[in-house]
This record gives C-alpha cells, sequence and structure tokens, in this order.
C-alpha cells in the first residue's frame, strides 16, 4: 500500500508538470495575439511587459514539457529544472495579469509541493552520450561562427547593425529560410554566407540525427521484441519475472487476474520476446543474471522476483544477481530437478517450489478422490518440506 501512495504521488508530479507547461503555452499564446480579459493587476502592469511576459511564458511553458519528460524518466536533472520553472510560470502569471493567468498562478504554486515530497524519487544521472555532446558542440560552434563572423563584417551587411541582428541573420540562414531582409553586399561577405551556410546547415543535420536515433532504435527495438529504456522508467512495485519456460504462461495470466500489479519480463529468448511484445507485456531481451538488465528493469524497486525458467543453474545466477541488488525484494523459485531447491534457497531465494512434486502430490490426492481442500496442504508441503 506504501508504495502504491508514492508511486500515485509521483505520477501525480509528473501530471501536474505536463498540465502547467501546457496551460503556459496556451496563456501566452493568448497574451501575445492580444486576446485577454483584464485582469485586479491590470493598470499597474504596462502593455509592453504583459505581451513581454506572454512570449516568454510560452517559452517557459515549452522547456516545461522537457522538463515533463524529463521527470517521467525519472531523471535527476529533470527534478532541478522543474523546481526553477515552476516559480518562474507563477510570477509570469502574475505579470500577465488577466483572468486566464490565474488558473496558471494557482496550478503553478499547486504543484511544488508534490514535486518537493518527491524529490527522492526522482533519482537517475542524466549522462549525454559522446555523439549528443559532439552534436551539441558542432551547433553551438556552428552558431557561433555564423553570429561572430557577421556582426565582424557587419559594414558588408545591409540589415547587420547589433549582434542581435547578426544572431538572427545566422539563424534564418542556418534554418535555410532566408527572409531576404538581410543581405550580403560584397564578395568577401557572400564567401563568408555560403561557408556558415554548410557550416550550419551540416551542424543542424548532426543534431536531427542524434534526435531521430533514438526513436529509429525504439522501433528497431520493438521489432525484435526489445523493451526500450522509456517503458521501464515508470516500473515501480512491479514484478520481475526473469527468465521464461514451461511456467511463463500460468505466471503471466495469474498476474493479469490480479488487475493493476504490473509485471516485466527478462529473457534471452527473442522469440518468446517478440510474442510477449505483441501481447503487450513488458518484456527486455537480455540475459537475467547480468546486473544491467535488471538495473534498467528496476528491480531495486520491484515488489517481487518470480524465477521459473528450465535451467536450475541459470535460476541461481539469476536469483544470486536480484538478491545482490535488492537486498529485501521477496524471491521465489521453481526449480526443476527436487535436489536443487536446497541449492537455490542457499543462492537467496525466499520460497522454493517443486512443479514436479506438487503437481505428483495432486495427481494422486485426485486419485483417491480426495476433496479439493488438501491441495492447500498439499501446496504448503512443496513449499516448506522439500527444502527440510
Amino acid at each position: 500500500m506504501e508504495r502504491t501512495r508514492e508511486w500515485a504521488s509521483v505520477r501525480a508530479s509528473v501530471v501536474l508538470t505536463f498540465a502547467v507547461a501546457l496551460l503556459s503555452i496556451v496563456v501566452g499564446l493568448l497574451h501575445i495575439s492580444g486576446f485577454s480579459v483584464q485582469g485586479p493587476l491590470s493598470p499597474y502592469i504596462p502593455e509592453l511587459v504583459r505581451r513581454t511576459v506572454g512570449f516568454t511564458g510560452t517559452i517557459t511553458g515549452f522547456a516545461m514539457l522537457g522538463s515533463g519528460f524529463a521527470l517521467r524518466r525519472g531523471y535527476r536533472v529533470g527534478w532541478h529544472s522543474t523546481a526553477v520553472l515552476l516559480p518562474l510560470t507563477a510570477v509570469q502569471g502574475l505579470l500577465q495579469v488577466s483572468v486566464f493567468s490565474l488558473p496558471l498562478v494557482v496550478l503553478s504554486l499547486v504543484s511544488v509541493p508534490a514535486l518537493v515530497m518527491n524529490r527522492g524519487r526522482f533519482d537517475r544521472e542524466f549522462t549525454p552520450s559522446p555523439t549528443q555532446l559532439a552534436a551539441a558542440a558542432a551547433l553551438a560552434a556552428a552558431i557561433s561562427y555564423g553570429t561572430v563572423g557577421s556582426y565582424a563584417l557587419r559594414d558588408e551587411f545591409a540589415g547587420v547593425d547589433t549582434i542581435v541582428d547578426a544572431f538572427y541573420f545566422t539563424v534564418v540562414t542556418a534554418s535555410t529560410v532566408g527572409y531576404g531582409d538581410v543581405t550580403p553586399d560584397t564578395g568577401i561577405a557572400k564567401l563568408f554566407v555560403l561557408s556558415a551556410l554548410v557550416m550550419n546547415v551540416a551542424a543542424f543535420a548532426v543534431a536531427l540525427g542524434v534526435l531521430l536515433t533514438p526513436a529509429i532504435e525504439a522501433q528497431l527495438s520493438k521489432a525484435l521484441g526489445k523493451m526500450t529504456e522509456k517503458q521501464f522508467d515508470l516500473l515501480d512495485g512491479h514484478v520481475l519475472v526473469l527468465g521464461t519456460g514451461d511456467l511463463t504462461e500460468p505466471i503471466l495470466e495469474e498476474l493479469a487476474k490480479r488487475g493493476g500489479v504490473e509485471h516485466a519480463v527478462v529473457t534471452t529468448d527473442e522469440t518468446v520476446a517478440r510474442r510477449l511484445d505483441e501481447r503487450s507485456i513488458p518484456v527486455l531481451t537480455a540475459d537475467p543474471s547480468d546486473v544491467e538488465p535488471l538495473h534498467r528493469a528496476h528491480v531495486e524497486d520491484a515488489r517481487a522476483v518470480v524465477v521459473a525458467t528450465d535451467d536450475d543453474a541459470r535460476d541461481a545466477l539469476a536469483i544470486l544477481t536480484a538478491r545482490q541488488l535488492n537486498p529485501d525484494v521477496r524471491i521465489v523459485a521453481a526449480a526443476t530437478q527436487r535436489e536443487n531447491i536446497d541449492k537455490l534457497r542457499r543462492a537467496g531465494a525466499d520460497q522454493v517450489i517443486s512443479p514436479a512434486t506438487l503437481g505428483g502430490h495432486i495427481l494422486i490426492d485426485c486419485a483417491f478422490g480426495e476433496n479439493g481442500d488438501s491441495i492447500g496442504r498439499i501446496a504448503d508441503d512443496a513449499f516448506d518440506s522439500e527444502g527440510e
């Protein structure tokens, strides 16, 4: 129950952040367009300030959307950026001073306590890849080259007088929009524009590739039956099934009957993984005895781990890894060979059953016409007596 409350509060923080982001964008656009109903503070705020804050409020809203996605993935940087942006949206709402901005102020203030209370839940570190760093550096260098160069050659341009004009010209040129309001007047300026155009288009292409690559990888992962990182991010209080075997289907069917119980599967079998993915069952194609896949599957936040393949040796390794990563999680295992029950317990399983022993007891019980009440006793024997 405690885990459920924590999970709900985390979701509330994410939902409130997205709500503030969307409201900030809408309110900002309304004020930019001049469509607003004056509020009680309107006489004290100049019109230019209100329109300017509307523009910046829209930008803040888009930044808040980015923070919301970062929060949804559990990143600490998302928590910090949201903690900065929420008070900012509240202040911008006050400066916009219309009835449309009042809900934005209230929602921003309401979101702060939920964010503060869940600070410890957003603990995932963001480490940009070398490709992302290279793309960002290339983009920054290209824009700097265009801005500084056009400003240095401003006497040879029509329409470039300030560094802002130079930056505007660089962005318009790099995006290949080319409004034509700023033009080079000399041969040197034209050569510079060509070089800046090539550099900026190349940098934008690299940055776009870096942005699209994760989406392409996600589609390939889905085709191969691999669960993406994004799908794992909010797993919390879930049941983690390590490996697949003859008992996998009954286990998943039983979990499905218990509505609201999140579960995920880690398996090395790509055929099984594809089949599970088609049924919208969270699945990761990896070795369940490795540390990295269990970290991705959030074993540290799992309520239980179920290990039931057809290989007791691999099950023991998976149990050891899960126990090492989460000493408090409840681990249940099924032993293919009766003599391995004690070994799986020593590996770290809290409870081990022998399906063969359990099945044998039930069959004989049914053969002698015993009623179903004895099945509980038989199950208890299979759980407890075999390991004694």
